[in-house]
């Protein structure tokens, strides 16, 4: 069984809590559908709460590259995330500008591996609101 899917298992048996890496951390399953593929995959990831909103972080643990998740998003914007128990029908906007600089700084405060992920790369690490919709 791979690391993820570990995850997602624990956090379904447990409430959207687990242990690990994760343990306390704000953790969501981000549903995605892959812009090539049309394979549908399930990615957990730390999220940050902003009035109603969700927002996730496309570090990759400051690889070179986004993560297939952050395309994904871009090709199929409607997707649905689980938080906690619940499952969340969402649409998914990037932000940009002081507003991702903002957030992202709020993040790497909270959480200071990411602000190693930033200095690891030199692309702009996307933050994606995920806002919930009827």
């Amino acid at each position: 069984m791979d690391f993820n899917t570990q995850i997602i298992d624990e956090f379904r048996a447990n409430e959207g809590r687990v242990g690990g890496p994760f343990e306390g951390a704000p953790l969501l399953l981000l549903h995605t559908t892959g812009a090539r593929t049309g394979n549908k995959y399930i990615s957990p990831v730390m999220y940050l709460a902003d009035q109603g909103r969700y927002l996730v972080f496309a570090s990759k643990a400051g690889a070179d590259t986004n993560p297939a998740w952050y395309h994904n998003l871009k090709a199929h914007p409607e997707t649905n995330i689980e938080v906690g128990a619940r499952t969340v029908k969402v649409r998914a906007e990037e932000l940009h500008g002081e507003e991702r600089d903002t957030f992202y700084d709020q993040q790497a405060t909270l959480y200071p591996g990411f602000r190693e992920y930033e200095q690891k790369t030199s692309r702009v690490i996307p933050v994606v609101a995920l806002i919930p919709v009827d």
